[in-house]
């Protein structure tokens, strides 16, 4: 340390990589001393003009200001307030364009002076010696000091730093072209800037500071040496005139020889660098207790008559500061906040001065001419050559354009300082600083983002593991265990449980006692007590006979049920034959009227129809009564009586529509036609006792059976065939009487003339007619065989109950077997001799 040390008094200066030259232009603004300007209309003070959060707002509109006094108080990380600049009222609060590329708004205070320039109480200190560490720190905090030379970081948390500080740098170098604003305060103002240097030696202990001075400012060399030549820490260094030197890793590496790591901060290395006009804000706040509320600005260009720099008030519209040096503008006018390397174009000329605004750049198209259009890049290298911080210019815009931000990171981006010297070399005119300052915002942009999501997820599983941890207290809250006893509690519960097993025995013994006595007793009377059960003996045999009782009673009830269900067995058996009968009559008249619409007839056929109608009808009624009476098993007059009733009516109402319809169809038939209607009528018949058989077969197949039900149901069964036969023998003979006379008195024209077409041709109708006929008698005979099986469903449901109380013998079952196959032969033959006749 002693050696470098050594050296740098010695004057030894290193180099730094990179580094470009342009003109300087300083000239201009240099040959007048700073100017004071007259009072503005307004001042626009901006609440933010540093690194950091924002002050508290203490004002309100419409009040009356002083001049110094704090607007703003201190609150959040890294914030310092701000400060009236002169003394007026408040107009008002409201956002205005801030002093940044996009001119967003941000929160402002608006004051109209009132001229007379009032300064509130200030409080300067006499002996800044005998103030604290953290007193001094705390008057640059509230003075609202941040730093001057373009960067805006607050001066407290520099000078608050707990870690050693080797070297105090100075940054007096100001080596951007058109900038003179430290020039000419060091010219004018060194004895202040060294008060302030020594307060910050104060505070940092430094073992040594140097100020690092371009060699193109000869005055301010002189005027520094001599104001700091009381001081043996102080040295003033000179250092070549290379842009840009006044970088502050730069300014580092050209005085000291170090470097500072990537990532790092001078702090950390032992250094600490502040510029010499935020130096003069901390002498002006202690030792005259002004807040930073001025500073020196330089108003330069071609387009401005009065060159020069002049102490403008935080908040002077940039307008009134061109007014007043005689600004004259040109056709697309640029006005630059800034130099011409780092400085932005204004978008508007209503912006207030801030506390890093060191110049205002007005220049005409031939002094800075608008770049050109962008052009592809020609890897010439000159951006790389350039480069103050051997960086790759080229390659970071490459990854800035395909927004690749992690190789951006891996290429040390934010090592960039925007200086501007790479886009200053680039034939290809291409605005690489451009590129650079929009990476770095979307990739500050994309940190703030990941750290809210972090800190998301770092409260939502602390509020898990704390839900978690209330319900698992909860849960556990009623399975603590309960508290150790002491010794003298154990023995407590001890006693009570000895005292309670004590009463126990006790009570024992006294049973134990009582029953020896009354045995002792019982044996010297000299018999042993035999207990009475007469009453018991007569309760059993009542309940035995009431038993007795309760089953026949059941037995004649089961009886009963047995008849009743014959009963009702019998009355589905008449039902069914009264279906039946009503179906043969309505058949017999829809053959009748189809017969008598098929041709003309004459009258003597048409009464032979209708007579032979009128019998069927009537044996058939005559049918019905007869099986209505002889299925009339027993069951109660009145239900007999109704089903009789019901019987009769049908069959005369069948018998009479039989005859309306033979009467109203009187059209002349012939002989053969007669003989198919014989025919059809015929075959209906014998379908209607074929279905009968078959429904009666299929009543007795249906469940099995006892004795006087087989029985029965073979009665029924042979009655039906009987009375079937009986009914075709009469219809053929009756047909056969019919035929005969008609052959006879048609006998001689059949015999002379042979059938004629028309004949064969009604012939052919007749014929289709009775088959027509045939389907349909047969699908109402499978209807009412439908209508059937659900009435014997309702008895086979009966009959079973009475069959799980009484089961079925398998000589029962023999003889119901024989009567059921008897029944079935009976039918079969039947039908052969039907057939046969037809």
């Amino acid at each position: 340390m002693e050696k470098l040390i050594d050296q740098i008094k010695q004057g030894k200066v290193w180099s730094i990589p990179g580094g470009i030259h342009p003109p300087g232009q300083k000239l201009q603004s240099t040959t007048q001393a700073i100017a004071r300007l007259p009072l503005p209309d307004k001042l626009v003070v901006s609440l933010k003009q540093h690194i950091g959060a924002n002050g508290k707002l203490i004002v309100e509109k419409g009040q009356q200001v002083l001049k110094g006094q704090a607007l703003t108080k201190p609150s959040g990380n890294w914030s310092v307030p701000v400060h009236a600049p002169t003394s007026g009222l408040i107009s008002d609060i409201c956002p205005m364009p801030s002093a940044h590329p996009s001119a967003l708004p941000e929160l402002s205070v608006i004051i109209e002076p009132d001229g007379e320039d009032n300064w509130c109480e200030l409080n300067p200190v006499t002996d800044a010696k005998t103030l604290s560490h953290d007193e001094l720190v705390d008057i640059i905090h509230q003075s609202g000091i941040a730093g001057m030379g373009g960067a805006g970081f607050p001066t407290y948390v520099k000078a608050d730093t707990r870690k050693a500080i080797e070297f105090l740098i100075v940054n007096a170098v100001e080596c951007e072209p058109y900038i003179t604003a430290d020039d000419m305060l060091m010219r004018e103002h060194a004895d202040g800037i060294i008060a302030g240097i020594e307060l910050m030696q104060q505070l940092l202990s430094p073992q040594l500071t140097i100020i690092g001075i371009e060699d193109n400012k000869p005055d301010a060399i002189a005027a520094m040496k001599q104001a700091a030549q009381h001081n043996d820490s102080i040295i003033v260094q000179t250092v070549p005139t290379v842009y840009p030197s006044g970088g502050e890793k730069q300014l580092i590496k050209l005085l000291t020889g170090k470097e500072v790591p990537n990532g790092s901060i001078p702090a950390d290395i032992g250094m600490l660098v502040q510029n010499v006009g935020t130096l003069f804000a901390v002498n002006q706040a202690v030792h005259e207790g002004k807040p930073l509320i001025e500073r020196v600005v330089t108003v330069t260009g071609n387009t401005i008559h009065k060159q020069g720099n002049v102490w403008a008030l935080l908040g002077t519209e940039i307008k009134h500061l061109l007014d007043c040096q005689g600004f004259s503008p040109v056709p697309q006018q640029r006005v630059v906040m800034g130099g011409p390397m780092m400085g932005f174009t204004l978008p508007t000329v209503r912006i207030g001065v801030v506390k890093t605004t060191n110049c205002i750049l007005a220049p005409d198209h031939q002094e800075l001419a608008e770049p050109g259009d962008e052009k592809a890049c020609i890897r010439c290298s000159a951006c790389a050559d350039a480069c103050p911080a051997s960086l790759l210019p080229q390659q970071l815009q490459w990854f800035a354009k395909s927004k690749e931000y992690d190789k951006l990171n891996e290429h040390n981006l934010f090592d960039c300082i925007e200086c501007g010297a790479c886009a200053y070399v680039c034939p290809s005119e291409i605005p690489l600083v451009q590129y650079y300052r929009v990476a770095k915002a979307e990739i500050k942009e994309q940190q703030a983002e990941q750290i809210k999501a972090e800190r998301a997820k770092e409260r939502f599983e602390a509020r898990k593991e704390r839900l978690e941890r209330e319900q698992e207290e909860r849960q556990n809250r009623h399975k603590r265990k309960p508290a150790a006893k002491s010794d003298g509690e154990k023995q407590k519960v001890a006693d009570a449980l000895a005292r309670v097993k004590a009463k126990s025995d006790d009570k024992d013994s006294k049973s134990a006692v009582a029953a020896a006595i009354a045995r002792a007793k019982a044996k010297k009377q000299g018999a042993e007590i035999e207990p009475d059960n007469s009453e018991v003996a007569k309760e059993r045999a009542a309940r035995k006979e009431q038993a007795r009782k309760y089953k026949e009673q059941k037995a004649l009830e089961q009886g009963e049920e047995g008849v009743d269900k014959d009963d009702k067995k019998s009355a589905v058996a008449a039902a069914i034959a009264r279906a039946k009968a009503k179906k043969a009559a309505q058949a017999t008249k829809e053959n009748a009227s189809a017969e008598t619409d098929a041709a003309p007839k004459d009258d003597k056929k048409a009464a032979v129809a209708a007579a032979i109608a009128r019998a069927k009808a009537k044996k058939a009624a005559q049918a019905a009564e007869n099986q209505a009476e002889a299925d009339s098993a027993p069951v109660d007059d009145k239900k007999a009586a109704v089903a009789a009733a019901i019987a009769r009516a049908k069959a005369k109402k069948a018998a009479q529509a039989a005859e309306n319809q033979a009467e109203e169809d009187s059209a002349p038939v012939d002989d053969k036609k007669a003989a198919v209607a014989a025919a059809i009528a015929r075959a209906k018949a014998k379908k209607a006792a074929q279905a009968a058989e078959n429904q009666t077969e299929a009543e007795e197949d249906s469940a099995p059976v006892d004795d006087k039900k087989a029985a029965v149901a073979a009665a029924i069964a042979r009655a039906k065939a009987k009375k079937a036969a009986k009914e075709q023998a009469q219809s053929d003979d009756s047909s056969e009487q019919i035929n005969d006379s008609n052959d006879e008195a048609d006998a001689k024209p059949q015999s002379d003339a042979p059938e004629s077409s028309e004949d064969k041709k009604k012939a052919a109708v007749a014929a289709a007619i009775a088959r027509a006929k045939a389907k349909k008698a047969a699908k109402e005979q499978a209807q009412s065989d439908e209508s059937s099986e659900q009435l014997d469903d309702t008895s086979d449901t009966d009959d079973s109950k009475q069959q799980v109380d009484e089961p079925e013998s398998s000589e029962d079952k023999k003889k119901a077997a024989v009567a059921r196959a008897i029944a079935r032969a009976k039918a079969k033959k039947l039908q052969q001799e039907g057939n046969d006749k037809s």
